[in-house]
């Protein structure tokens, strides 16, 4: 009799340890489901965090405490490779600390044929029942016939992301759906995955990780598909209003810098057409930027340098000290 699939979670964590306690006892009750082990990737809080998972002693609970902060990309390459080091499993899944598969999804994963799929993206959703903008599973216009057409039109509609993310169609929908890139909360990656094109970037720190890691696992020939039966909570406050400001600022050297690898990837002859919009794009943004306009401008220039070198080994505490206000002489 063939053994089941094993399927190991992991979770990166950094300072909201009312999240944690949460996502973890949902884990750790999806034991009953077929969940094997439980990897919490401290990124060297400094809430509690760590005293509070000293005191777990459930033997499926395995933490590692980070000396500094590498981020979310940081988190989820040195959490895969704990996984695959300690339990050779099957199955990783992975996701950040406010988010969670809902009771009974990991019993719809395991007891599915998935081998389809080197990689299954979840439906994920906020509490409330809304469709998690941050989290739709996308398709690289690029790649696929008219697509480039449909986004632009809806970029100039003010609705871009529409025309190449799943909609509320594909979420209500019982169909799996080939897509080119899903986020880090709730993607299920297989072994083959993880061996074809092996472990996210850890030096991204954070955003974009997870688009250059599924683009490059489908550029490699690896498929992935979307499963609205996957349902996942992620339980994080948005923006409101009219501010669409980064904050801290610090935020707009990764968001931008790790975009435009992002774009070079995705876009491939059309990088530096894509890469003049895109710069223009984000220079006039520079008006929500009130009182630090002239930093902003600084970062998302060093940004776009980066970018283009592809470099990844700028210090965080160097990109910190860029977006600092400097005391006055």
């Amino acid at each position: 009799m063939q053994s089941p699939p094993r399927l190991v979670a992991v979770v990166v964590t950094y300072n909201r340890l009312d999240q944690l306690q949460v996502t973890v006892q949902r884990l750790l009750a999806a034991r009953a489901e077929g969940l094997d082990r439980v990897i919490v990737i401290d990124n060297a809080s400094t809430d509690g965090t760590a005293a509070w998972l000293a005191a777990q002693n459930d033997p499926r609970l395995v933490v590692l405490r980070c000396a500094i902060n590498g981020g979310g990309a940081g988190g989820f390459e040195q959490g895969m490779r704990l996984a695959v080091a300690q339990s050779d499993p099957d199955w990783v899944l992975v996701m950040d600390d406010d988010a969670r598969p809902t009771p009974g999804v990991i019993k719809t994963f395991l007891s599915a044929d998935r081998s389809t799929a080197m990689a299954w993206a979840a439906a994920v959703y906020h509490p409330d029942g809304r469709i998690c903008d941050m989290n739709r599973p996308t398709l690289n216009p690029f790649w696929h016939r008219g697509m480039v057409r449909r986004t632009l039109i809806g970029v100039l509609r003010g609705r871009g992301r529409d025309g190449f993310h799943l909609n509320a169609v594909d979420y209500a929908g019982t169909a799996h759906r080939s897509v080119d890139s899903g986020s880090f909360v709730g993607l299920f990656i297989s072994r083959d995955a993880i061996q074809t094109v092996g472990y996210p970037d850890g030096a991204l720190f954070i955003y974009g990780d997870d688009v250059l890691y599924s683009l490059g696992l489908r550029q490699a020939g690896g498929q992935i598909l979307f499963d609205p039966a996957l349902r996942f909570e992620h339980d994080f406050t948005t923006l409101l209003g009219a501010d669409q400001r980064f904050h801290p600022l610090w935020k707009a050297y990764y968001h931008f810098r790790n975009l435009l690898m992002v774009y070079r990837l995705a876009a491939g002859r059309w990088f530096w057409l894509v890469l003049l919009f895109m710069v223009v794009k984000w220079a006039l943004k520079v008006r929500f930027y009130r009182g630090e306009r002239v930093r902003y401008l600084k970062l998302i220039s060093r940004a776009i340098w980066d970018g283009l070198l592809r470099r990844t080994d700028v210090a965080h505490a160097t990109v910190l000290a860029w977006a600092a206000v400097k005391p006055p002489d």
